[in-house]
């Protein structure tokens, strides 16, 4: 366990700082923030959502992952002025098999390409193979989304498959491209 990083399993209170932003479990009222995802146009297109949900959708959701064992979802909340800048999610934990999906989403455009994103992926990287020990982790990616996916790569993540023209949006076919961060990499990584 760091210093920097609490984890209380009887609390479910989770905090794992950066130097630009900090992961907490994800409350209720961060659905005034998440709100905006649905908003964006870009955000929509570049993670391939359709339905549009609303406040309430959102905190009835957020509920229902508070109550699944098999996911930890967090805020990403600016270490500067605690403003939940985006949320993740590590999903579909497989103790058995030592292996997780990701998700990650910035609920304003503007927050892009600043680094907040990876940092914030960073410190699930380290949540998924320090605290939970496992030693996969998996996300999906759509190849429309060349900003994403280079942002991947930098921390580490390497591009293992790709599901062809898997989704049709704005007109278009994109591939779905699945790509995975081993313990072992992460640990290379982190000497």
């Amino acid at each position: 366990m760091h210093d920097d990083s609490l984890f209380n399993a009887q609390e479910v209170f989770i905090l794992i700082k950066g130097q630009q932003v900090y992961l907490r479990e994800i409350r209720e009222d961060d659905s005034d923030s998440i709100i905006r995802c649905f908003q964006n146009e870009e955000i929509m297109y570049m993670t391939g959502t359709r339905n549009i949900l609303t406040k309430e959708q959102i905190k009835e959701a957020i509920k229902r992952f508070k109550a699944d064992s098999s996911r930890y979802d967090f805020a990403i909340c600016l270490v500067d002025n605690d403003q939940v800048i985006g949320d993740l999610a590590i999903m579909e934990v497989d103790l058995d098999n030592k292996k997780a999906v990701f998700r990650i989403a910035l609920h304003n455009i503007e927050n892009c390409g600043r680094g907040m994103g990876s940092e914030a992926v960073r410190l699930a990287q380290r949540f998924t193979f320090e605290e939970l020990n496992l030693n996969r982790l998996e996300l999906q990616v759509y190849s429309h989304n060349s900003r994403a996916i280079k942002s991947y790569e930098k921390v580490g993540f390497k591009k293992e498959g790709v599901l062809r023209q898997a989704l049709f949006m704005n007109n278009t076919f994109s591939d779905e491209i699945i790509m995975s961060l081993l313990r072992d990499e992460y640990m290379k990584i982190q000497k």
